[in-house]
């Protein structure tokens, strides 16, 4: 059996905290993608769909992920309730590209970008809903 992710504790303020970057990478990724910088907007992306999957967390649960493995924290973020489910598929849909945007040498096609912000647009949108309710 798989062992649980590894976790910490999150304050409100620090579940705003979160918020907050998930917002500013997200208006960062979408200012890359306008200016036609497609890997600035994908890793933008990835990192306020992280941003915004700690804030769902913390808001529900009062713990984050602490995973090295950012695929532990999508398992943890289905655990918060139907939101988190709603949320860990688009972040589902984030995380493989973070190596292809931030390690590997090759471009990052408009379309895989637009997508990109597109699955961000949709968490930090839960996450904004989530927080509001705290």
């Amino acid at each position: 059996m798989p062992s649980q992710p590894r976790t910490r504790p999150v304050s409100r303020a620090q579940v705003r905290g979160y918020a907050g970057k998930a917002e500013e990478y997200l208006e960062a990724a979408e200012a890359s993608l306008t200016d036609g910088r497609h890997i600035a907007a994908t890793s933008l992306a990835v990192h306020a769909g992280i941003s915004a999957a700690d804030a769902i967390c913390g808001a529900r649960m009062g713990r984050r992920s602490a995973d090295q493995d950012h695929a532990r924290a999508g398992s943890l973020l289905g655990e918060a309730g139907a939101d988190g489910k709603a949320a860990a598929r688009h972040l589902g849909r984030l995380l493989p590209l973070k190596t292809r945007a931030e390690y590997e040498p090759d471009d990052v096609p408009k379309s895989t970008a637009t997508k990109a912000v597109r699955a961000a647009t949709q968490i930090v949108a839960i996450a904004r809903r989530v927080v509001a309710t705290i």
